[in-house]
């Protein structure tokens, strides 16, 4: 029997993207359903009736959610170009940067970029904080997951690709080539690799638009 393979998502998420992006990087056939947040399908509130948020993957009629949790079960279901270590202590290292990035640099990310202005200076110098623990992780390493793009690549993918948009809706600028040359190369390297640009959005114009009609032009002390 033919391996049924479908992902509910939306196109401007880098949620639903790091989802794509496995699924394209280990050549897996997928069907794609394209959600609106303001009026979910009832398809999506069965599969996710929890959390009732994208991105969902349903294998045979089994549903997974949240992007990270669907990232593993895709690497442990199919075994062709894995996406995380074979060593314990390296997996667990990547479940770490993994989870730093979704609970802490992005978090930081979206209060310096959208947060209350008199407390714009201080959520900059911590965003900042957050991407300085990324550019030491990165180091000399082409990826983060080293010579191939790995887990922490693709969850990252929020820095690589989605925080540009982020600073030109908001007018607040964080990662900087001088302040961070590795994590700058790094991104220029991740967002031009086969299987990723591919798999991003291209409508640069009409996200940053909804950046800005959803969450403002940010802190008037943005461009300081």
């Amino acid at each position: 029997m033919a391996e049924e393979v479908l992902l509910f998502g939306v196109w401007g998420s880098p949620f639903s993207r790091r989802v794509e992006m496995a699924l394209k990087l280990k050549g897996i056939q997928y069907k794609y359903f394209e959600e609106e947040l303001t009026n979910k399908s009832p398809t999506l509130l069965k599969y996710n009736p929890i959390h009732k948020k994208i991105p969902v993957l349903v294998h045979n009629g089994k549903p997974i959610a949240e992007s990270q949790v669907i990232l593993e079960y895709i690497d442990e279901t199919w075994k062709d170009c894995p996406i995380f270590p074979k060593d314990p202590y390296e997996r667990a290292n990547a479940r770490f940067w993994a989870k730093f990035i979704d609970e802490k640099c992005l978090p930081g990310i979206f209060n310096a970029c959208w947060g209350e202005e008199k407390q714009h200076q201080n959520a900059v110098k911590e965003a900042c904080e957050h991407l300085k623990h990324l550019e030491n992780e990165i180091g000399e390493k082409k990826y983060f997951g080293g010579e191939a793009i790995g887990f922490v690549d693709i969850v990252a993918n929020i820095i690589g690709y989605w925080l540009g948009l982020f600073e030109e809706a908001s007018g607040t600028k964080l990662l900087t080539r001088e302040e961070f040359p590795k994590l700058s190369n790094w991104a220029d390297v991740f967002v031009s690799s086969c299987g990723i640009k591919e798999n991003l959005p291209l409508a640069r114009d009409k996200l940053i638009a909804y950046f800005r009609s959803r969450f403002g032009t940010g802190s008037t002390d943005a461009s300081k």
